[in-house]
Formats: structure tokens, sequence, C-alpha cells
């Protein structure tokens, strides 16, 4: 299984972005899916998880309201939808997948991309 992000840039403090995780390889079907991020000198951290079936979604605080996981399986793709965006959002953002459950912790996925650059910068 290959993870590829798109979809970062430059944006204004409260403009959007939407992230895509483009699965290939196998199918995402049975794979939870989660967005991590990195700002330079900080750890990774979870933003946002989804299980494999749907039905378990989870954030990270700092996004809760802001952000939102969707996944579609027709095109093996999972999307985060990130509006009212902040300075503290920037960060390489990446996604990573592991069998069926959500979980925001980094050292329970082993499949990762390659990240995206979203800066949040007048």
């Amino acid at each position: 299984l290959q993870l590829v992000e798109s979809g970062g840039g430059l944006v204004q403090p409260g403009g959007s972005l939407r992230l895509s995780c483009a699965a290939s390889g196998r199918t995402l079907d049975n794979k939870a899916i989660a967005w991590f991020r990195q700002a330079p000198g900080k750890e990774r951290e979870g933003v946002s998880c989804m299980s494999s079936n749907g039905g378990s979604i989870d954030y990270a605080d700092s996004v809760k309201g802001r952000f939102t996981i969707s996944r579609d399986n027709t095109k093996n793709t999972v999307y985060l939808q990130m509006n009212s965006l902040e300075p503290d959002d920037t960060a390489v953002y990446y996604c990573a997948a592991r069998s069926l459950i959500c979980s925001l912790v980094r050292y329970h996925y082993a499949t990762w991309g390659q990240g995206t650059q979203v800066t949040v910068s007048s």
C-alpha cells in the first residue's frame, strides 16, 4: 500500500484547504486512515482519524469544529477539509494507514505518505 498526499499550499489565516490522500497498491476498504502533522521543531501529532467503516472518527482538540475527515472508497482516497485555518496549523501534513481501528497515536501506524506542506500566513 502506497499513500500520496496532495492539496497543501499557502493560505491566509481564516482560509481553507482540502488535503487528499490517494492510495495505490491496495484498497483502503479495511484500513483506518489518520492525518498527522509536524511543525518545525515539534513532534508529529495526530490531527484526525477515521475507522475503516467510517463509524469512528476522532479529532485533536486543536482542530475540532474546523477540520473534517472523510473518505471515498470508490476513489481509494481520504480527505481532510481544513477551514478557519490559523498560523499554528502550519506544518507538513501526513496521512497514515493501519488495520480497521482509528487511532491518533503515531506509533500505531506503519504506512505513511511523504507529506504535503501547509503554510498559513498573511
